[in-house]
């Protein structure tokens, strides 16, 4: 990328990126968008570590607006791939001891690994925060990794939730690269608090503000988990049905290998309990042309130097409704829009104090949405159960879209509910975030 470089405040090195401004502000036929990717990335790294003057920095996002190119799948992916490398970094060995010490969490096709459940926001609905309550479900029975923020379009954002819970809510700030390690040792759930690892949105916060339109920082959040090279399994809501194949095409691009991406034809970056959701679910299949060992090694997953992956992944599209999963559909007026994160964080616990009644249009929602993530982590290909206290074993083997188990994962979700399971997983990972603030 050909730009020049002067003098900033504080001595900080700012760096022109005129010539990248020109092209982007031009024509841009389609062979000159991809020849274009890697200096955009570049720029966008830029970003993050301050080296951009205000005005071109408004200019680079602006134009990526403007051009659409904030909505290709190769930009997202490049960009994200951007954000996670500088974001602070996770001792991603410490993770794999901590995965091999919970064996006992496989199950079925779950290889025991990290699982988020995120959505991009703006779809402008304000409903319940389901994503955050549906991954509280999930680790009942998956290690869950929620990567979230406070809210910026919605009233009540994942971690104003979480921080709005009585009596004693989790310390979402103690949760850092260094402490995380510790939370999984005592805990089956984190939550990932973005500013706490992503230290250059800093930079560029302001400038956000008063541009007051959505950048491509507002679609790169499910795409920049802190610890993403060791999530296994991932639900990632849109909120407008032409970014879900550009998100499943993100996704595979930075070596996703079991994800669904989601969207509601309501344009609701969840499930919907209201009516039909279109879903692209990222299939693994062995790859022919492997010729490594046969034993998988997450450190091992091409064949030689020319880098054949052991695996390839295809996107698979369907369409999913509430029917499919043995639920009503209940309108989104009915699922709390609009509350405060207060309110919301009352309801949350009383969903896993098992106080909501068994149809209850909140309760129905969640449970869609957390029966989604055990789905496509694979345990719910398991032909047995053995949850715990309060689970029959009776494991429901019929299939619905995509071939998946739905029902099965409704099953295990609402179990999760009933046997308290989910309420002992929230309580563990508010006194471990608690304990972590003295580390």
């Amino acid at each position: 990328m050909a730009a020049s470089v002067h003098p900033g405040p504080n001595d900080r090195r700012i760096i022109s990126i005129s010539p990248l401004l020109k092209q982007l502000t031009g024509p841009l036929p389609d062979n000159r968008r991809a020849s274009l990717i890697a200096e955009i990335a570049g720029a966008f790294r830029l970003v993050l570590n301050d080296q951009l003057s205000v005005g071109q920095c408004s200019s680079f996002l602006t134009s990526l607006r403007c051009t659409g190119l904030d909505r290709d799948a190769r930009v997202l992916a490049e960009c994200g791939k951007q954000m996670k490398e500088a974001a602070v970094a996770v001792d991603r060995k410490s993770l794999r001891d901590l995965v091999a010490l919970k064996q006992t969490r496989k199950d079925g096709n779950y290889r025991g690994g990290f699982c988020d459940l995120v959505g991009t926001g703006g779809d402008g609905h304000s409903t319940f925060n389901v994503s955050t309550t549906a991954s509280i479900l999930a680790s009942s029975l998956l290690l869950v990794s929620k990567h979230g923020n406070r809210a910026s379009s919605s009233t009540s954002g994942s971690a104003d939730l979480l921080q709005a819970i009585r009596p004693k809510p989790p310390a979402i700030e103690a949760i850092t690269a260094e402490t995380l390690s510790s939370i999984y040792e005592k805990s089956s759930y984190a939550f990932l608090f973005a500013p706490m690892f992503h230290l250059g949105m800093k930079h560029v916060s302001s400038i956000r503000k008063d541009l007051g339109f959505p950048t491509i920082f507002n679609r790169l959040g499910p795409l920049v988990n802190p610890i993403d090279g060791s999530i296994e399994a991932r639900i990632v809501g849109v909120a407008e049905t032409e970014l879900g194949s550009v998100f499943a095409e993100a996704l595979k691009i930075n070596g996703a290998r079991k994800a669904l991406v989601v969207c509601g034809d309501e344009q609701l970056d969840e499930i919907s309990c209201a009516g039909k959701t279109t879903c692209w679910r990222l299939v693994e299949r062995p790859n022919p042309a492997f010729r490594g060992p046969k034993e998988e090694d997450e450190e091992d997953t091409t064949s030689d130097e020319e880098g054949e992956p052991r695996t390839l992944v295809d996107v698979q599209q369907f369409s999913l409704d509430p029917s499919d999963l043995g639920l009503k559909r209940h309108e989104l007026s009915e699922v709390l829009p609009g509350k405060k994160p207060e309110e919301n964080a009352a309801t949350l616990m009383r969903l896993l104090r098992n106080e909501l009644s068994s149809n209850d249009p909140v309760l129905d929602f969640v449970l869609l949405n957390a029966a989604a993530l055990f789905v496509i982590s694979g345990i719910c290909d398991s032909d047995t159960s053995n949850m715990g206290h309060g689970d029959d074993g009776n494991v429901i083997r019929e299939t619905g879209p995509g071939g998946l188990r739905w029902k099965e994962g409704v099953r295990r979700a609402r179990w999760a509910v009933e046997s308290g399971q989910a309420l002992g997983s929230l309580e563990a990972y508010i006194e471990a975030s608690n304990a972590a603030t003295s580390q």
